[in-house]
């Protein structure tokens, strides 16, 4: 097998202006989430020690508030990457590379994680960080997230112009970040390139595209991203998610119910994803909350009502609980309709800004689930190329996911520039060693978009003092 560190040394000992740092960014579950008022860990923690969603205390601290009461989950904010996951299995402890490959593989070209650094783990002496994580409240809505994805991105963009102001007298660079985004943190990322903080309109209609984040972003690569939804993300919100080990408690479809996140996952309509048994020509509409109450699903299940009275102990009457509920429930589906909508958009890439995609092929993925109209449970029907949990067609939003026709070519919205498919589930892709070796491709040696005035397939130009870079730039320290 090749060595990576070999084949990239030249690349990955070029740190010279011109080289974009790098941010990760974890899917679904993948931040661990502490509650500041009590220090707790409500997840990420899997020794016992984190908050206990079968408790009382335990569920409200998961769960976001149904009304606008305050209530403990509300509070509860991100505490960094989980890069490595610590459980205890019979009192012997192991370790789970939950992002940790990422990081190894960005190591390798050279890069050096800010929190990893911060945290003491690696001692990089003064060489600059040129690698952070963005660590989110993976429960709240991805158009939230998005802002506090461009707001981190504007500190870290103000703390390395200030590194090269320090180090090269180089002030007001126009840094750019390649961002690696794993599963929903791909959706965040889009999300944020094509609108910045701008929020869903309330009449329904779509935000403008202003390309605000793209404004700090060089290279997106989406790594087993759900652009067009995933079957997985309804499946918990109807059944709820049990990790199928007693280290981790099980989540229910009330708790999971309160998450904006999972409702932005919905598969498309346009997709067919879940048709009624007996009458497979019926396709539900997963974004219509009249559908959610009859088939009694999530929020609008039956025999739910002392979880209702577990989450809002301020609510007296029973009738009252349900009726927040539905409610609830109700807004996230309009608001997951939007999401998708405005993600859906035919757009070009702006000059500067690629996007690349990565996806998992080989492994039969749902793509079609049959409801029963009498009881409302749902079990897989049909299958497709996918990683496992993401189908091939969603990474790559192809408008021909679930057509029986297709056409004989991709008809995709993102304008993206790669894509790389690989034999891997979903949390194995980063194993792999060809996703390394072109991850290391794509972030160090393959030539860029050409920019206005910059030819990215030549060599930087030669300053008078003999230094090569453009706009004053340098390659002489690790920045």
């Amino acid at each position: 097998m090749v060595d990576l560190a070999m084949l990239y040394s030249v690349a990955a000992r070029h740190h010279g202006l011109d080289r974009n740092p790098v941010i990760v960014i974890p899917g679904l579950l993948g931040s661990r989430l502490r509650d500041p008022a009590s220090m707790r860990i409500v997840w990420g923690a899997f020794d016992g020690n984190a908050a206990d969603p079968a408790t009382m205390d335990g569920a409200r601290l998961v769960a976001l508030p149904f009304t606008d009461m305050t209530t403990p989950g509300a509070g509860v904010t991100p505490d960094g990457v989980l890069d490595r996951i610590r459980i205890r299995v019979a009192g012997i402890p192991i370790t789970l590379q939950a992002y940790a490959e990422i990081l190894n593989t960005l190591g390798v070209g050279g890069y050096r994680d800010e929190a990893l650094g911060l945290a003491g783990q690696i001692d990089y002496g003064s060489d600059h960080f040129t690698c952070f994580q963005f660590a989110y409240d993976w429960r709240q809505d991805n158009v939230v997230n998005a802002r506090n994805l461009l707001a981190f991105m504007r500190e870290k963009r103000a703390y390395v112009q200030a590194e090269y102001a320090r180090r090269h007298g180089v002030r007001d660079a126009p840094v750019k970040f390649d961002i690696v985004a794993h599963s929903m943190g791909g959706i965040v990322a889009r999300y944020a390139m094509l609108y910045g903080g701008a929020d869903l309109p309330e009449d329904g209609s779509l935000p403008p595209v202003t390309w605000e984040g793209a404004e700090y972003m060089g290279r997106l690569i989406q790594v087993g991203t759900p652009n067009g939804g995933s079957l997985d993300g309804f499946r918990v919100l109807v059944d709820g998610r049990d990790f199928g080990t007693p280290i981790v408690p099980r989540y229910t479809p009330s708790i999971l119910g309160t998450f904006p996140s999972l409702y932005q996952l919905l598969p498309r309509h346009r997709a067919r994803p879940v048709v009624l048994a007996g009458s497979p020509d019926t396709a539900l509409d997963l974004h219509d909350p009249a559908v959610w109450q009859r088939m009694g699903w999530g929020l609008a299940a039956p025999g739910i009502e002392a979880d209702l009275a577990t989450l809002m102990p301020g609510v007296p009457a029973a009738a009252d609980r349900r009726r927040f509920a539905l409610v609830l429930q109700a807004r996230l589906l309009h608001r997951a309709r939007a999401f998708a909508a405005a993600m859906d958009r035919q757009v070009a890439q702006p000059p500067g800004t690629e996007l690349m995609l990565v996806a998992g092929d080989a492994i039969q993925t749902t793509e079609r689930m049959i409801a029963n109209p009498e009881t409302g449970r749902v079990t897989p029907w049909r299958t497709a190329a996918g990683d496992g949990t993401v189908l091939r067609d969603s990474v790559l939003l192809d408008f021909r996911q679930g057509q029986e026709d297709r056409a004989p070519f991709v008809n995709s919205p993102m304008g993206f520039r790669r894509a790389l498919f690989l034999p891997r589930e979903h949390l194995d892709i980063t194993r792999d060693a060809t996703f390394r070796n072109n991850i290391l491709f794509w972030l160090l040696e393959e030539p860029r978009q050409t920019m206005p005035g910059i030819n990215p397939t030549s060599p930087p130009p030669v300053d008078r003092a003999g230094r090569r870079g453009y706009q004053a730039r340098t390659s002489s320290q690790v920045l």
